[in-house]
C-alpha cells in the first residue's frame, strides 16, 4: 500500500476506520503501562484520532506522525485548536498545547525523534498494514524507540480470506513473531467483538477478535 492510497482515502472522506469516540480498550488497559504525567507518548499512523485529545487529558505530552495533511489540519481544526506550524527536517510539525503531529512518512523518523517517549498507543497503525509492510513497520519502530518504552497495541483477527483489509487481520502468532525478538509481550485480554461490529458483519465475517497487548522494549 503505497502513499496515494492513503492521501486518496483522506481526500474523499472514506475513513471508516475513525472512531468518533475515545477507545473504550485505551481507557481500561492504559493504566497497565503505569506512566506519568508529563510523559511523553507516540501515536504512530494516528490519522485525526480522539484517543490523543484523551491521552492529552491525563496530562500526558503527545506526539503523533500522520502521513496525510488533511487529516493533520482537521485534527486541530475539529478541537478547535490553532496550531503552531513549522518545517523539522522531512516533516512538517503541527504543535498546539500538548499536543504535537509530524505530517510525514514515518520511515523517515528516527531515535532522535522519538528519543523522549516512554508510551506508544497503537490502535490503527499495525493493523492498517499488509503483512510485508508490517513487518518493516515493526523492525522500524524496534530500531527507534527508546530501551523500557511500553506500548499499548490493539489489533483484530478474523479469517483473511473473508475480507480484504484494511484493517488487516492480524492474528496473536503475528504478532508475538513480530515483536518478541526486541519486546517483551504480554496478551491483556483478547474479545470476540463481531456481535457489535455492524461493519463487519455486513461483509459477511464469521469471526472477529479484539486483542489487547502490553509490550515493553526490552
Amino acid at each position: 500500500m503505497h502513499a496515494e492510497f492513503w492521501h486518496r482515502r483522506w481526500a474523499r472522506s472514506e475513513i471508516g476506520f475513525h472512531q468518533r469516540e475515545v477507545n473504550a480498550d485505551l481507557v481500561q488497559h492504559w493504566p497497565a503501562l503505569q506512566l506519568y504525567s508529563g510523559d511523553q507518548v507516540f501515536v504512530p499512523l494516528c490519522g485525526k484520532s480522539l484517543d490523543m485529545v484523551w491521552l492529552s487529558a491525563q496530562g500526558l505530552q503527545v506526539l503523533g506522525i500522520e502521513l496525510s495533511q488533511v487529516a493533520v489540519e482537521d485534527f486541530f481544526k475539529e478541537q478547535g485548536l490553532q496550531p503552531e506550524v513549522t518545517e523539522a527536517g522531512a516533516f512538517r510539525c503541527y504543535e498546539a498545547e500538548r499536543l504535537r503531529i509530524f505530517c510525514g512518512d514515518f520511515f523517515a523518523l528516527t531515535a532522535e525523534h522519538v528519543e523522549a517517549c516512554r508510551g506508544i498507543y497503537d490502535r490503527a497503525a499495525l493493523i492498517a498494514l499488509p503483512p510485508e509492510m508490517r513487518a518493516r513497520y515493526v523492525a522500524h519502530l524496534s530500531q527507534i524507540m527508546p530501551r523500557g518504552c511500553q506500548s499499548l497495541l490493539v489489533t483484530l483477527d478474523y479469517p483473511q480470506e473473508q475480507m480484504s483489509g484494511p484493517p488487516f487481520a492480524v492474528s496473536d502468532e503475528e504478532v508475538q513473531r513480530l515483536f518478541s525478538p526486541d519486546w517483551d509481550v504480554e496478551r491483556l485480554q483478547q474479545l470476540d467483538v463481531l456481535g457489535g461490529n455492524w461493519r463487519f458483519l455486513e461483509k459477511g465475517l464469521s469471526r472477529l477478535e479484539e486483542n489487547v497487548y502490553r509490550l515493553i522494549r526490552a
